[in-house]
């Protein structure tokens, strides 16, 4: 049986499932766009296998005018998955919002970014309609909104609580003081506020130490997006370019990314990693990870073998200011 972990008033399975890819997919898997069954079978087979953590977003789309693609698909391949009510009930969807996209395919769109309450209700109605949901079990600002400061927005998020359509409430892309910020306003998980941060971590990019080191802290979850090193960069991995992964791997006849999950649970107490996939075998290998054990010195010799860390990415620089 898969090693559980808390995620605010639910436990779930150690390793969840980012559906990104089934609806964003590269160029060379864009196919995968024109055949809905086989992107709702790589989900089944992730929920045969005991994932309890689906996580997708409203912005999860093709094109700009597809808003909720991703979500409609997570909510029909649950509604669609042969299980008894019993493991049906344990398996939390986890969505984002606040990102808006404009005309044409620019990803972000403009202007990008909206945190206010009026629409803020509107995007949590639309996604539980998307996923034929009357609550959302968890609820995750996807970026924060530099027209409105940090504690006026997040005030807004934990509003949605009492809208009646959000369950829990997660914040994604923060930093340390945003952080402490919203665990003063709304409180910790066993206060009823925040449950869990979704912040991008993995080999290649370790910028958010400080914000998992506040999550392990208060016992907030920590949902690292792109955990293998996302989109392409996934794939130097299995170059051997982060030199111990590939030997530790090799050694324990695992896959580098199998052996990169283990790296995320063993080091951080609250961590569910969530690989996004596009492939039943990419999500089943992945969930191996959650059955390896790693010392303190291979953790300290992985560590030792990952690049510098790069700059902060782009899009996060320009940050909301603080009420005062």
């Amino acid at each position: 049986m898969m090693m559980t972990r808390t995620l605010g008033p639910y436990e779930v399975t150690a390793v969840g499932m980012g559906c990104m890819p089934l609806s964003m997919a590269s160029d060379r898997n864009k196919w995968i766009l024109d055949d809905r069954d086989y992107a709702i079978s790589v989900i089944h087979a992730a929920l045969d296998a005991g994932v309890q953590l689906l996580d997708t977003a409203d912005i999860y789309a093709p094109t700009w005018n597809s808003m909720g693609h991703n979500e409609i698909l997570v909510g029909d391949a649950f509604r669609t998955w042969n299980a008894p009510a019993e493991a049906k009930a344990k398996v939390v969807i986890a969505t984002k919002g606040g990102i808006t996209r404009g005309r044409g395919d620019n990803w972000w769109g403009e202007p990008g970014r909206n945190a206010t309450k009026h629409y803020l209700y509107r995007a949590v109605e639309a996604s539980a309609a998307k996923m034929g949901l009357s609550k959302i079990p968890l609820w995750q600002h996807h970026r924060l909104d530099t027209a409105i400061t940090f504690e006026e927005q997040f005030e807004n998020v934990l509003s949605l609580k009492d809208h009646g359509y959000v369950g829990a409430i997660g914040l994604s892309n923060v930093n340390a003081e945003q952080l402490r910020r919203a665990i003063t306003i709304g409180g910790t998980p066993s206060q009823g506020g925040i449950v869990s941060v979704q912040n991008e971590y993995s080999p290649r990019y370790r910028l958010s130490t400080d914000v998992i080191d506040i999550c392990t802290e208060y016992g907030i979850a920590f949902l690292p997006w792109s955990p293998l090193g996302g989109g392409s960069n996934f794939e130097r991995l299995a170059t051997g370019e982060f030199g111990a992964f590939d030997r530790i791997a090799q050694e324990k006849s695992i896959s580098v990314y199998a052996l990169t999950v283990a790296w995320h649970l063993s080091q951080f107490p609250t961590s569910i990693p969530i690989p996004g996939a596009s492939k039943a075998t990419s999500i089943l290998d992945s969930l191996t990870g959650a059955s390896i054990q790693l010392s303190a010195a291979q953790i300290t010799e992985l560590n030792a073998s990952c690049p510098p860390d790069g700059p902060i990415e782009s899009e996060l620089v320009d940050q909301p200011a603080f009420r005062e």
